[in-house]
């Protein structure tokens, strides 16, 4: 089960990653190189435990800086997947993050 759930969350870091470098519009040009390397690891499964853990702390940082922005009213577009969602962040962007950092934890957990 821990397989699937760590190529699952493996190809979504890459799905990330690559959209981000395809838009050339990311303002930190080291997160889509982050992104792309920690979803290549979770998908051949190296340090499967170490790379969930450091996904799940990536993930949180957003997450958080989504938080802060929707607290302050700002609603900027997502450009989580680059141009792929142009939508302006939401709670349920928030959402979707801690569902993807609860899948980390477990992999993380499952793994050790």
């Amino acid at each position: 089960m821990e397989t699937i759930a760590s190529v699952v969350l493996g190809l979504a870091m890459l799905a990330a990653g690559a959209a981000k470098l395809a838009s050339r519009t990311w303002t930190v040009p080291l997160v889509p190189w982050v992104e792309l390397s920690l979803g290549a690891l979770l998908v051949v499964d190296v340090l499967r435990p170490l790379v969930a853990i450091a996904t799940a702390v990536l993930l949180a940082a957003f997450t958080a800086l989504l938080s802060v922005r929707l607290t302050r009213g700002e609603r900027p577009p997502c450009a989580c997947f680059g141009r792929l969602s142009t939508r302006p962040i939401s709670w349920w962007s928030v959402a979707r993050n801690l569902v993807l950092i609860a899948l980390a934890v477990a992999i993380a957990v499952s793994s050790a």
